[in-house]
């Protein structure tokens, strides 16, 4: 896997996922699940299965996001959102935490962030958190 993974967060997903999504952010995800580049933690499965609306859309959601690959949440993971967490709030940053875990997934693993949330952008400017810009 020369190009490496891609962890693809909950706000790019919406959009995959959606028939009304950005056209363009669907045909990245569609790219990288082609290569077989996507990955997910548990924190963005979590989050995607919120919103489904139907027991059908959950099981089809879960059994589609589990065959990716995953990234668990250890307890490395969880230390590095605490630190995450404590050094936005030094630099004035309020982030939601499951953004900070998420983020913390991404410094953990060989892999990079693919987002379209605000609060990443703020994070990677602060603490280096990789991201992937297609």
């Amino acid at each position: 896997m020369a190009e490496g993974w891609i962890l693809i967060d909950t706000s790019v997903w919406i959009h995959a996922l959606r028939p009304s999504g950005n056209p363009l952010l669907r045909e990245q995800v569609h790219h990288l699940l082609a290569e077989g580049r996507a990955a997910v933690c548990e924190m963005i499965i979590l989050e995607l299965a919120g919103g489904t609306r139907t027991e059908e859309d959950y099981q089809e959601l879960c059994e589609d996001l589990e065959a990716l690959q995953l990234f668990p949440i250890t307890a490395s993971v969880w230390k590095s959102a605490y630190r995450l967490a404590h050094t936005a709030r030094l630099k004035g940053l309020s982030i939601p935490a499951t953004d900070h875990l998420i983020a913390a997934v991404a410094l953990n693993y060989p892999c990079r962030l693919f987002h379209r949330d605000k609060h990443f952008d703020l994070m990677a400017r602060h603490v280096g958190i990789p991201v992937w810009k297609p």
